[in-house]
């Protein structure tokens, strides 16, 4: 096929899913629920864009706060949403589901006149649709009269522009009013009314894909190689049947006399957690091969590995894995028979599919919570006005951002409270503290129950953890400390935040060129892979960057990048680390803060400038510090 702008376009349910965090009750004892996106195509559109595809979605979503966090989901996760449309009279449509057993998985659609069904022929024209290899369809947006005009739209425009028509069976009885609106597990119930209308639309489709219950409404019987013929007097589309652990049989030609004789792609042997979610994960493996042309052998390769890996873990499409995660899964495999738990394949899970881009970040660096209790002191002021001083470095933040990406800041929430509320939301990058400031061995400011802690904060935010660390520690006290970033770092992979660890070596302990990447080291090879280094300059300059560079390349070079820190040096100090850190390939920015503020600081507690004057001088340092960076 003629190179084309997009692989496919998924057109129907685009929703938010809340999933019960409880497992193995009923969905009603569930106590509190994680936030994702979800509907079929939209799932499949995301899980094709992590595998390298160029997917689209067509949909619509409400004027307010879930339509935006699908939009916004989509777009970072590569989609184009040029066609998703905003509706401001219908709301975001909603599902509610939940773990029970590995067989019962009870939710319910909270469909009534929302907004992706009312997705209409306007939404989209033909030129969109020519733009892209294939249009992928799904049973759903046949179950209207409005969603069938729709659907059959699109598919009109598709087969005059030569673009493949996918349809995914995806039949759910209670989307169809089969069923009690309770009952939106069950995945079959008979209907000639379904099967009728069904029929009325393979015909015109390329490639079909569905499970046995699937094909079984389609073809209007309970014998699956009776379905499947039928399906086959009406189409020469090809026909993927999904048998779950069994992985899939592929049919391009004629029904054989046992399900064997197709092309068979086996499936893989893990524990299955969530059954939810796994097909779509599995039609965006099989289009990725079959829209790159592939044998289909590898579709159903990719197909199944790709199921297998969603249906052992917790959600949809936030489980999908990403190209360079399948590839490592297929060639490597896993020793674990519970996917979830093999923390080597959950590391490049999360490094591989993080949202947004970070290639420079300049942060005004302003947690700092000790220094200032000194400063204000020291002044003769309350510590409540540490707050207020707060706020007026977020105001001077404000002032000299330059509207460039990559300014970002560091916010404590014990006196930075108001203002890290304020800059959340606006595009900065930021992150907050969470160690007990000064505490070696490590402690954390909220004490054991530092995931509860997180839990309250909101995912944007990076969970930064400062930890005064030397190799040549003592071993207990290296234990020590090491077990306490573990713990943080399976908090931080629950509540889904990126972690940042600032690791500094305590004052009159010996270092040397290397004393920093031995640091790193000893954390990598204890399991500990922070998203993010915050570290001062290294003792022997670029030797002791080429060493750190060393250690991260050679344990994970998915981590986001190191953010040189300032220590309080002068400028003329700054100006001389910048110029070699921006040498460096992992140095990616700075986290400065009193060499910034500590000035204004000192006179603004002493009485000795207002408000403004304070506000106007830190604005003014930042720049000179961001001025030094690009000169560098």
């Amino acid at each position: 096929m003629a190179e084309r702008r997009l692989d496919f376009i998924g057109l129907g349910r685009a929703a938010v899913d809340l999933y019960g965090e409880q497992v193995g009750g009923r969905l009603e004892d569930m106590g509190s629920f994680a936030k994702y996106i979800g509907g079929s195509p939209t799932n499949t559109a995301i899980g094709g864009a992590r595998l390298g595809l160029r997917t689209a979605v067509i949909a619509r979503v409400g004027d307010e706060h879930m339509g935006r966090f699908v939009r916004e989901t989509l777009a970072a996760e590569g989609v184009d949403v040029s066609h998703v449309k905003t509706d401001p009279a219908r709301l975001t449509a909603l599902v509610i589901l939940g773990i029970r057993d590995r067989d019962t998985f009870p939710l319910i659609f909270y469909r009534e006149n929302c907004a992706d069904m009312a997705v209409a022929p306007e939404d989209f024209d033909p030129a969109f649709i020519a733009s892209s290899k294939a249009l992928l369809t799904s049973g759903t947006h046949f179950s209207t009269e409005s969603t069938y005009r729709t659907s059959r739209t699109a598919m009109d425009y598709a087969k005059a522009a030569g673009t493949r028509i996918v349809l995914d069976i995806d039949y759910r009885p209670v989307l169809w009013g089969l069923t009690g609106r309770g009952m939106g597990e069950n995945r079959f119930v008979a209907d000639d009314t379904v099967t009728q209308h069904l029929q009325s639309i393979v015909p015109d489709c390329d490639l079909i894909v569905g499970t046995e219950e699937e094909f079984h409404i389609a073809g209007g019987t309970t014998d699956t190689l009776a379905a499947l013929g039928k399906v086959r007097e009406l189409t020469g589309a090809l026909l993927v049947l999904k048998r779950g652990p069994k992985g899939c049989v592929v049919f391009p030609d004629a029904i054989p006399n046992s399900l064997e004789k197709g092309i068979v792609g086996r499936g893989f042997a893990i524990e299955v957690y969530n059954i939810l979610g796994a097909g779509d994960a599995f039609m965006g493996g099989f289009l990725r091969g079959w829209l790159r042309d592939e044998p289909l052998e590898t579709c159903c390769t990719y197909a199944n590995a790709c199921g297998a890996i969603v249906v052992s873990r917790h959600a949809c499409s936030p489980e999908a894995p990403s190209w360079f995660e399948l590839r490592d899964y297929l060639e490597k495999g896993s020793p674990h028979f519970r996917l979830r738990e093999d923390a080597r394949l959950n590391h490049i899970h999360w490094a591989t599919n993080r949202h947004g881009e970070w290639p420079e970040v300049r942060a005004l660096a302003f947690d700092h919570r000790a220094q200032l209790e000194e400063i204000a002191e020291r002044n003769g002021a309350n510590r409540e006005r540490i707050k207020d001083f707060k706020g007026l470095i977020g105001s001077a933040l404000e002032e000299a951002d330059d509207g460039t990406p990559g300014v970002g800041a560091l916010i404590d929430g014990t006196y930075g409270e108001d203002v890290l509320a304020r800059l959340t939301g606006t595009g900065r990058w930021l992150a907050r503290p969470v160690e007990l400031p000064g505490s070696r061995p490590l402690d954390f400011e909220a004490g054991e129950n530092v995931a509860l802690a997180l839990r309250e904060w909101p995912l944007e935010q990076v969970v930064k953890c400062l930890v005064f660390f030397h190799p040549d520690d003592p071993e207990d006290l290296r234990a020590a400390q090491i077990d306490k970033l573990k713990i943080l770092q399976s908090a931080t992979l629950k509540t889904r935040h990126e972690l940042m660890i600032e690791a500094i070596t305590p004052n009159g302990l010996a270092v040397d060129a290397t004393t920093t990447a031995r640091t790193l080291a000893c954390f990598y090879e204890a399991g500990v892979f922070p998203d993010w280094w915050k570290l001062p300059a290294p003792a022997g300059g670029e030797a002791g960057w080429r060493h750190i560079e060393e250690v991260i390349e050679r344990h994970d070079p998915h981590c986001r990048g190191v953010l040189l820190l300032g220590l309080d040096a002068s400028l003329a100090e700054l100006d001389a680390s910048f110029t070699t850190a921006r040498r460096m390939k992992w140095c990616k920015g700075f986290a400065v803060g009193r060499s910034i503020f500590r000035a204004a600081a000192d006179k603004w507690f002493a009485g000795r400038i207002d408000d403004a004057a304070a506000t106007a001088e830190i604005a003014a340092s930042y720049r000179q510090v961001v001025d030094l960076w690009r000169a560098a």
